[in-house]
């Protein structure tokens, strides 16, 4: 008989790529992916992984496998789900994914809301780009997903996957103390040709966003820095080297050197809560998507001042 705690550990590994990811999804420590993955490998008698560079690769059975264990995984998931909904009430346990500004900005008073009014609600909260995370929950590897996406950089929603909008989420732009922009009302987005820009590296929505806005106003961006995380984008245009675009989600207060200036149309993207359709009818879905829209009007109005 095979375990499915072991299966599971598997299924991990194929989805995220690498034990130690495996691991943090699923809230254990690599060293016990690892051993979990061993005693399967002495039980089914097959090598499942083999060793490739730094990392590690699923051999074909294991791949078989994997797949067999998802829909075990998937029939798991249909009686938690049809226990739960007989009970009526948000159980067990929940794994979110969310993006950097709103596991920053939205998601701490939606998890301590949620852990205040049902106890019984684990929810495990994982910091992971949309492109990332709507296919975890595809793959049955998350439960929810707060994802985003921008009018003209659409996020591709799977088969197979529900959504609902949770919020929209305006963009500005910041300059440095003394840029010509600093003392305007407005921008439009002809006039920002030429400028040095601070941006997120490519594959990200935003700097989809930002090359595809700019090339359809006739600029074509010169991206002069790039850097993951918002606070380092602002600190790069507080020392003067360029400007940016940020959401007001999760930016907290500028510091000084930066001006925030409205952009003419003002840019937006729309925050979503995605899931599995199986899960519909889970209490601990709907709960978490009524709450983040509960939520968002209060942390919306915060971001605006």
């Amino acid at each position: 008989m095979l375990d499915l705690q072991r299966l599971r550990a598997l299924h991990a590994v194929s989805v995220h790529g690498t034990v130690g990811a495996a691991a943090a999804a699923l809230g254990y420590t690599p060293s016990a992916v690892s051993q979990q993955i061993a005693k399967l490998e002495r039980e089914t008698r097959t090598v499942l992984l083999e060793r490739q560079g730094r990392g590690v690769r699923l051999t074909e059975q294991a791949e078989q496998l994997a797949a067999t264990a998802r829909e075990l995984l998937a029939i798991v998931e249909r009686a938690e789900i049809e226990l739960e909904e007989r009970r009526g009430l948000p159980a067990g346990r929940l794994g979110v994914a969310a993006f950097a500004s709103a596991a920053r900005g939205l998601m701490p008073g939606v998890l301590a809301d949620l852990a205040r009014r049902h106890p019984a609600l684990d929810t495990r909260l994982t910091e992971i780009d949309p492109h990332l995370s709507v296919d975890l929950v595809a793959k049955g590897a998350m439960d929810v997903a707060v994802a985003h996406d921008w009018d003209i950089a659409r996020l591709p929603a799977p088969e197979g996957l529900e959504q609902a909008v949770i919020g929209d989420d305006p963009c500005d732009l910041l300059v440095p103390t003394g840029h010509p922009f600093a003392g305007r009302a407005a921008v439009r987005r002809e006039d920002l040709k030429g400028e040095r820009w601070i941006c997120q590296p490519p594959g990200r929505v935003c700097h989809d966003w930002l090359v595809r806005t700019l090339r359809a106003a006739g600029c074509e961006p010169d991206i002069a820095h790039q850097a993951e995380e918002n606070p380092t984008l602002v600190a790069l245009v507080a020392a003067g080297l360029g400007v940016t675009l940020i959401p007001r989600l999760g930016r907290g207060p500028l510091p000084d050197g930066v001006v925030e200036v409205s952009l003419d149309p003002v840019p937006v993207r729309r925050l979503y809560a995605l899931w599995r359709t199986g899960a519909t009818r889970r209490p601990a879905i709907a709960e978490m998507v009524r709450t983040l829209q509960a939520h968002w009007p209060a942390v919306s109005e915060h971001d605006s001042h």
